[in-house]
């Protein structure tokens, strides 16, 4: 039974899950014979009674080999024994037996041919055991045949050369290792050389030699050592990169940057980089500032060393103020060229390697973008940064002194100095220097504010003092001569003199770092600048010259043809147009005297005080033109300036109540307006402070100037000085002057004005300096108004008798007596034409407004008779003709004024009834008096009473609005 299931496990039939792991020898399988496997062939199969059988054994049978069946079947035998059972428990044994015998037999049969197969291989594995035995043998006994052939003496060669070889190795290292520990000595060489990428390249092959041989107890040491240079390498290297924020140089920075790169660290480089950026400003400004503080302290106390910045700038002396201050911006403006030329080395290098990577591999390509994306970011906001910092510590500096202590000169130049700075940071990255602009601003306008009264104070003790005389200029002076104008010709170019700027400037704008990029500061010429060029605009008694003196005399006494230059002087000054009527050339002589006797036809007409007004404009227009942010301000009080000295000129020589009372003072209501609104805002019309008044009137009082006094020296009363006409000449004519350099420089103004103060720029042209012009006819109008004796005249023409009854043929006696007055006003003309030079325009303001009262006054005459003929009219225009006749040959004014005035009013004598009372309305130029005169003259001749009634009625209907 035992063996039956030892059998069945061996062939794979199913048995319980323990495992056999001794199949024992093939030669102990016992195979049935050829009659087992008949009988069992022979018996009856039932497959599924067969498998029940097998089934049905326990499964103790199909244990271990070990088990004792024998036994276990006597134990499961019962105490008492009972023969039909045991029988038939054996009949069942016997079943199971043969049907696991028969299973047997059906599998060895099934599995025979694979048996006979396995069988023949082993054989054949057999075989093949024996032969290799057999060669086994052979082979040591050739390798007992080779021992004994090769003798001791040849495995020692042997021995020795690779002892040889591995010496050979050894010594190879050990030179190498060597020059290991000799490194350190070229790297310090290579430092010192400030060979800094070749040093980094050296020491990284050195550390990669060294991992090679780390097997060597002395290369530990060594390999420490190299990282501890490394380090020292990379100190020295940030050391290095220090110094490019100072004083750029393009080899030192190119080799800085390839070690960076050497040691991958570009990033971290360009970090560091605007850290020391940052620390140069902080270090530079303060040891500019701490070196002049030092120096004038007079010793090197420790203290100030300990002091902020802040603090610091607190004791910089005035003195050294602006010198310090062209200093500070001096070494801000290297810093700032050492990062503008850092930008553009990176932006050259840039370019270079794209051009290589687009040439050669992509290896690394992405990573090096990256890099330089990141470096081209960082100095774009470096930008930025840098320059906050640098107006930060120019605004600390500027707040750490009182600006209003300084004058007007060295306060420009500051102001020069800090434009000039603001330009820069604007080139640099973009700017438009808020915090600068802002600072500076403030300080500006409250300097101006004290500055501009204090002026205001001069220019009224300066018109207090002036006696009216001419201030001999030359014929050619212009403002733009004055220093305080030069300005605007270096408006081009701001950081060069006029005598430095090229001869042909390039259409493209070079800015200050494309101009100072390798030598060179914009802040360093400012100390000599204002002082490279001198003036002269004087002229020597009149003349620019003796020759030119002597040559005009000579011209005086000439009979050659009349100059150019005079003919030209001769064209109406107002209107650019050409003289009525031809002059003849006994006038032109006579002219020629009066224009040509100081020799300045064309010589301006101006005074010490206005020359001063004009420098005080140029002073204006220097701190508008260096900050534009206070334009406004600076403009408003130019325009204090010219209103105050149109005020005072009218004040002292045109202000007339008499003849503004006549309705004749021909003041027009611009000026009138313009005059009103000077007195209200810029005239203290107060003589003292009142105690009581409130602060706001007392701050308004502030901004105001008192009115001026005219000189006790200048006397406008004398008849033979024609009442101070050349002093009103003089004060006039400057005052037409100085409006013509307004209007010159009202472009220059135009274009720093803010857009929403235009408004009050066009204003005060348009009101006040086009008025200025205007002045003359009012001043003018005081002489010609006591020039000639009008009230003698109306006392001989109220001696004539006009009620004639003949047409006479020989004038009245009040015509030659005008006729003289009128050349008497003629010579005392061109006696005060000796004196000072009379324009064209003002002699025929002077020959208009005397005709004019001349004409008015003959009216007047006219309207006191009480009877008058027909013949009596016609003697009035006989008179008036003489009288126009022999004026015409003293006068070149055409047509003369007022003419139509008198030929009308005596021509209305015989008008009739109706045409009189149409004549009334339209003429309302005449005064109630001369027509309610013409009216009773004409009754009785050709009209009634009922219609003298009617027509001083209509007069009367005249005259009632203006009551």
């Amino acid at each position: 039974m035992q063996k039956i299931k030892s059998l069945m496990t061996r062939q794979g039939l199913k048995s319980p899950p323990e495992s056999l792991s001794d199949l024992g020898a093939i030669e102990s399988l016992r195979v049935p014979g050829k009659e087992e496997f008949r009988e069992l062939r022979e018996q009856p199969s039932d497959p599924q009674a067969e498998q029940e059988l097998i089934n049905s054994i326990e499964q103790v049978y199909f244990s271990t080999d070990s088990f004792d069946i024998v036994k276990y079947e006597l134990e499961k035998l019962p105490p008492v024994l009972n023969l039909q059972e045991l029988e038939e428990y054996r009949d069942k044994l016997k079943q199971q037996q043969a049907a696991v015998s028969k299973k047997v037999a059906d599998l060895i049969l099934e599995k025979q041919p694979a048996y006979v197969k396995e069988l023949e291989r082993v054989t054949s594995l057999q075989t093949g055991l024996q032969l290799a035995a057999v060669i086994c043998t052979n082979g040591r006994r050739h390798l007992n045949i080779a021992k004994e052939g090769f003798t001791q003496a040849s495995l020692g060669l042997l021995a020795n050369q690779r002892k040889r070889q591995l010496l050979i190795g050894l010594l190879k290292s050990l030179r190498t290792i060597k020059t290991l520990q000799r490194t350190d000595v070229r790297l310090s060489e290579m430092l010192e050389e400030e060979d800094y990428p070749g040093a980094i390249q050296l020491c990284l092959e050195c550390q990669k030699a060294a991992s090679t041989f780390k097997h060597y107890s002395c290369i530990s040491e060594l390999n420490s050592k190299l990282q501890d240079t490394l380090e020292q390498i990379e100190e020295q290297l940030d050391v290095a990169l220090s110094k490019i924020c100072k004083n750029f140089d393009i080899n030192h920075y190119t080799k800085v940057q390839q070690a960076y790169r050497l040691l991958g660290k570009t990033q971290t480089a360009m970090d560091q980089l605007h850290m020391h950026f940052t620390q140069a400003i902080h270090n530079t400004v303060f040891q500019v500032v701490l070196g002049y503080v030092e120096l004038c302290s007079g010793n090197t106390d420790t203290k100030f060393q300990k002091l902020q910045y802040k603090d610091l700038c607190t004791h910089v002396t005035p003195d050294s103020y602006i010198p310090c201050l062209a200093d500070l911006c001096k070494a801000l403006w290297e810093v700032m060229l050492s990062y503008y030329r850092t930008m553009e080395w990176h932006e050259k290098h840039d370019n270079e390697d794209t051009t290589s990577a687009s040439e050669g591999s992509n290896i690394g390509t992405e990573e090096t973008n990256f890099d330089r994306g990141y470096i081209k970011k960082k100095l774009e906001h470096g930008l930025t940064r840098i320059w906050q910092d640098v107006q930060l510590k120019v605004k600390t500096y500027l707040l750490g002194t009182d600006l209003s202590i300084f004058k007007y000169d060295d306060f420009i130049f500051v102001l020069d100095i800090i434009s000039r700075l603001m330009q820069v940071g604007e080139e640099f990255c973009g700017s438009k220097s808020e915090v600068l602009q802002e600072s500076i601003r403030k300080q500006s306008v409250n300097y101006f504010k004290n500055y501009h009264r204090t002026r205001l104070d001069e220019l009224r003790m300066f018109l207090e003092n002036e006696t009216w005389e001419l201030c001999p200029v030359k014929s050619n002076f212009s403002i733009l001569q004055l220093h305080e104008f030069k300005f605007m010709e270096q408006s081009r170019s701001p950081s060069v003199s006029p005598s430095k700027q090229p001869a042909s400037t390039s259409s493209k704008t070079v800015t200050l770092f494309e101009q100072y990029c390798s030598d060179g500061n914009p802040f360093e010429i400012q100390a000599n600048h204002k002082d490279e060029e001198t003036e002269d605009v004087l002229a020597s008694n009149g003349y620019e010259s003796d020759e030119q003196e002597k040559s005009a005399y000579q011209e005086y006494d000439s009979d050659s043809d009349v100059p150019e230059e005079l003919k030209r002087d001769y064209v109406d000054e107002q209107t650019g147009d050409a003289p009525v009527k031809s002059v003849s050339r006994e006038t032109l002589k006579s002219r020629k005297k009066s224009d040509y006797s100081l020799n300045k036809v064309n010589a301006p007409i101006l005074t010490n005080t206005t020359l001063n007004v004009i420098r005080l404009v140029g002073k204006y227009m220097q701190m508008m033109n260096i900050l534009k942010p206070i334009a406004f301000d600076v403009i408003h009080f130019m325009s204090q300036l010219f209103d105050y000295y149109l005020y005072a000129i009218y004040t002292f020589f045109g202000r007339n109540d008499s003849l503004e009372s006549t309705g004749l003072g021909l003041s027009s209501s611009r000026l009138r307006t313009t005059l009103n609104r000077i007195q209200e805002s810029l005239i203290d019309m107060e003589v003292s402070a009142d105690p009581t008044a409130t602060l706001t009137a007392a701050e308004e009082r502030k901004e105001k100037v008192p009115s001026p006094h005219l000189s006790h020296l200048v006397v406008l009363t004398s008849g033979d000085t024609l009442y101070g006409l050349a002093e009103r000449v003089v004060a006039t004519e400057s005052l037409v002057f100085l409006a013509e350099q307004f209007e010159f420089l009202q472009p220059h103004l135009d274009a720093v004005m803010p857009a929403v103060k235009k408004p009050f720029l066009q204003q005060f042209y348009s009101q006040t300096v086009s008025t200025a012009s205007e002045l003359r006819k009012p001043i003018y109008w005081i002489v010609a108004g006591k020039a000639i004796d009008y009230e003698q005249m109306l006392l001989l023409m109220a001696n004539v008798k006009w009620d004639v009854k003949e047409i006479m043929s020989q004038h009245n006696i009040y015509v030659d007596a005008l006729l003289k007055e009128f050349e008497q006003f003629n010579r005392r003309l061109n006696e005060v034409s000796k004196r000072v030079r009379i324009p064209l325009p003002v002699s025929n303001i002077l020959w208009e407004h005397c005709i004019r009262l001349a004409n008015r006054t003959i009216v007047e005459g006219y309207a006191n008779v009480k009877k008058c003929s027909n013949e009596g009219r016609a003697l009035m225009q006989l008179d008036f003709q003489q009288f126009l006749m022999k004026l015409e040959k003293l006068t070149d004014i055409r047509p003369i004024p007022d003419k139509e005035f008198v030929e009308t009013y005596i021509k209305a004598y015989y008008l009739t009834e109706n045409d009189m009372e149409r004549w009334i309305k339209e003429h309302r130029e005449y005064s109630t008096k001369q027509l309610t005169n013409l009216v009773n003259v004409c009754l009785g001749s050709h009209i009634n009473k009922k219609a003298r009634q009617k027509l001083l009625a209509a007069i009367d209907d005249i005259d009632r609005p203006k009551r």
